[in-house]
């Protein structure tokens, strides 16, 4: 392997092979490096990926990816200790080619798209560990991986939220625990069928399902579950600077989460095949750090884009399109031969011109909305005792719907809801 590149990408994830792709494909000499042994290896999500952005980039992708169902079902879930109100939605317009998402399971999915990359020519370096950038001048000109010296007239960080190498030349600072969660995620095995018939599933069609209340127990976070062709990807994510007062932690509250009366008919006789762990960006564009510097640029989770709106999770289709905005920036700067911050501001221009940022913009409020320990205790509650009021028939005088409602809304009081409600309209 040669010791001088035009790139060196940092992390083959989504953002780090998608990067690699474009740059390979304009001509560039181009090394991906991945610490896990393999591309995928490191990596964790709760499994779906909007399309829209890969598929700009590689046409019809999802034909020879190995993606596992295209999601057509979207389900929102209050959870009490015994109780559920879900919001359950079908269109099968969700699954139209220009706006279809799917579930993934990233150690497959992230070998195929480094596997792109290096069709498109990127060479692909697995199982080497970057332990610092080198400098000099101020500008970064390389890596170091243990004994080994690596050249590059630009380095793209794609290695995660919790980059340490962009904290060692200042694009970012230490994350604070509002900033992070933390999620644990199991992938268990079921037949294919068996997972068709429980989630009333049609040839490739898959469910995204997420929760919030008794699940993390009443802490900010929330839970889910996607289906995959044969296994269910079911976990946890809890904002960590919650997390010191949760009462259990988060693998003992994923084991009650499984013994849910909602989730344990839906996980029973299914084989445990992958668990994993991970640190989750969650503050939105409030974290985005500098974005670029001489000779580096941050794309992906290590520059914070993810969006989390309580209904709706987006973390790869933003990595995809952040990475392609790089790659376009670089290849500008290759073709002027200036690699300084300003001729890599491109890539900031870009991502304003895209939806990256304006989607980031949109939902800045949404993590401030979702801090509201009432999301997660007192309106779960007050949904599930309303639709039990609703349902019951015991024998004792009826009430009308209105006196039933304005018994259940006493639990936070009018002008709370109110409150909280016009505050979410803003946030999301």
């Amino acid at each position: 392997m040669s010791d001088r590149f035009d790139v060196i990408v940092v992390g083959a994830g989504v953002a780090g092979a998608t990067a690699g792709y474009v740059l390979a494909q304009a001509g560039l000499e181009v090394v991906v490096i991945e610490r896990g042994n393999y591309a995928g290896s490191k990596n964790m999500t709760g499994g779906r990926l909007y399309g829209h952005s890969l598929e700009k980039i590689i046409p019809n992708f999802a034909a020879e990816a190995p993606v596992e169902r295209k999601v057509t079902k979207e389900k929102v879930s209050f959870l009490t200790g015994d109780g559920a109100v879900t919001l359950d939605f079908y269109a099968g317009a969700l699954g139209d080619p220009q706006n279809a998402s799917y579930t993934v399971l990233r150690g497959v999915f992230d070998q195929w798209l480094a596997g792109k990359a290096e069709e498109a020519g990127a060479v692909l370096a697995a199982g080497v560990r970057v332990d610092e950038l080198l400098v000099q001048d101020g500008k970064v000109v390389g890596v170091k991986a243990g004994e080994d010296v690596l050249e590059a007239d630009v380095v793209i960080l794609a290695d995660g939220v919790n980059s340490l190498l962009a904290q060692q030349v200042g694009l970012r600072q230490e994350l604070h625990p509002h900033q992070v969660a933390v999620g644990v995620k199991e992938v268990i095995e079921l037949p294919e069928q068996v997972i068709a018939d429980r989630f009333n599933l049609s040839g490739d069609e898959g469910l995204s399902w997420l929760f919030a209340g008794a699940c993390t127990g009443g802490i900010m976070g929330g839970g889910f579950l996607y289906t995959n062709k044969s296994s269910l990807s079911l976990g946890l994510v809890c904002t960590l600077s919650d997390m010191g007062r949760a009462q259990k932690t988060l693998p003992e509250m994923l084991e009650d989460f499984k013994q849910h009366p909602v989730i344990r008919p839906l996980i029973k006789g299914g084989k445990l095949i992958e668990y994993s762990g991970h640190l989750v960006p969650e503050a939105g564009i409030n974290m985005m750090p500098k974005l670029f510097s001489d000779g580096v640029v941050m794309v992906g989770d290590a520059a914070g884009f993810v969006i989390n709106t309580g209904y709706m999770v987006r973390g790869m289709d933003l990595a995809v399109a952040s990475a392609e905005a790089a790659a376009k920036a670089v290849i500008q700067a290759k073709e002027k031969g200036d690699f300084s911050a300003q001729s890599l501001s491109v890539y900031q221009q870009l991502l304003e011109q895209s939806f990256v940022l304006q989607d980031l913009r949109l939902y800045k409020k949404a993590p401030e909305f979702m801090n509201n320990p009432r999301i997660f205790n007192d309106y779960p509650a007050m949904a599930v005792s309303l639709m039990t009021d609703l349902f019951k028939v015991d024998g004792s005088p009826n009430k009308s719907l209105l006196a039933k409602v304005n018994q259940s809304i006493k639990r936070v009081g009018l002008a709370t809801l109110l409150k909280d409600g016009l505050k979410g309209v803003r946030a999301i």
